[in-house]
């Protein structure tokens, strides 16, 4: 029996996807060559893996008895490539992952202060919703990811960074509205205002609902955003009220200088900002060192947003 780890990632990627031509985009190659493979390791072991119908392949007993040792497999050798790559601490190549509401605001900053770290540091980011960067990480496609706490994900760890407060964002004639409530606003005190959100999938929606106690239902919730900005422009112009984070707060007051900004009546609602890990990567120290970096850059990004902010700022 010669069997490879090409196969066994190919044969995990098909019992995951359940579909030939799926299941060969995700590994990034041909249909035939994976299905080539999948036949060769059928060979080697005697008996079929997957019973291939029209519209999808499903594994057989055997297939899923062989999938459980070929995961083991895998994660092993995950590790061990891990435990090689990160023998030095915070170098190499490291995989990044950051939500749309974080990235854009702090990135620039995170790169420049790595690579004044570590020049020769080969850093790959990718910018996804929070599910998205959970099942990448879960797949070892990277090593960590910058998002909300708490990660909803088995197998995951995750250090706390910052805290982003929110502030509620309207125009001036929509802000003007509530009257002499600014002075104690708290989120669940919107009544009947509409309330703008991003779109499902993203973190901050479900924050926000969460904080002003309402739910998808409600008559007065739209959710179909799909960026901050798009958001920003649609409050500016008068459509409603949204929640804005302060690491975000000056570029998208920049961007739409008709939207005003005001803070909640303490204690102001707020999103917890982690970095997140599988529970299973080697930590050999360059955890640490990311986190520190991320607090520190994370730290002083919101001490400038405050600063920038609060000539401007309606105070609750």
């Amino acid at each position: 029996m010669n069997l490879t780890l090409r196969q066994l990632t190919y044969f995990k990627a098909l019992a995951e996807q359940r579909h030939f031509g799926r299941a060969a985009e995700v590994v990034n190659v041909s249909q035939p060559a994976l299905s080539v493979q999948i036949r060769e390791m059928e060979a080697s072991l005697g008996q079929p893996l997957v019973e291939r119908r029209s519209r999808d392949a499903v594994l057989t007993p055997f297939g899923r008895m062989i999938l459980t040792h070929a995961e083991k497999v895998l994660a092993e050798m995950q590790a061990l490539d891990e435990a090689a790559r990160w023998r030095g601490g915070l170098s190499g190549r490291l995989n990044l992952g950051l939500i749309p509401t974080i990235a854009p605001y702090i990135l620039p900053d995170v790169l420049e202060a790595l690579r004044s770290g570590d020049i020769s540091l080969d850093v790959h980011v990718q910018e996804g919703k929070t599910a998205r960067l959970i099942r990448a990480l879960q797949a070892g496609q990277l090593d960590a990811a910058v998002m909300a706490l708490p990660a909803q994900g088995d197998g995951l760890v995750g250090a706390p960074l910052f805290e982003d407060r929110f502030m509620l964002a309207g125009s001036p004639a929509r802000l003007a509205v509530l009257g002499a409530e600014a002075e104690t606003l708290r989120p669940t005190g919107l009544g009947a205002a509409p309330l703008l959100l991003l779109e499902d999938g993203h973190c901050l929606t479900d924050q926000a609902l969460e904080v002003c106690g309402r739910n998808r239902s409600h008559a007065q919730i739209d959710t179909g955003a799909s960026s901050l900005p798009t958001l920003s422009r649609l409050v500016a112009a008068g459509f409603g009220l949204t929640l804005i984070p302060e690491l975000a707060a000056p570029d998208e007051m920049r961007a739409a200088p008709d939207m005003q900004l005001m803070r909640f009546a303490a204690p102001e609602p707020s999103r917890h900002i982690g970095l997140v890990r599988r529970a299973s990567s080697q930590q050999e120290g360059w955890f640490d060192e990311l986190t520190e970096v991320l607090q520190r850059v994370g730290e002083k990004v919101l001490q400038v947003a405050r600063a920038q902010l609060a000539p401007s700022l309606q105070d609750g």
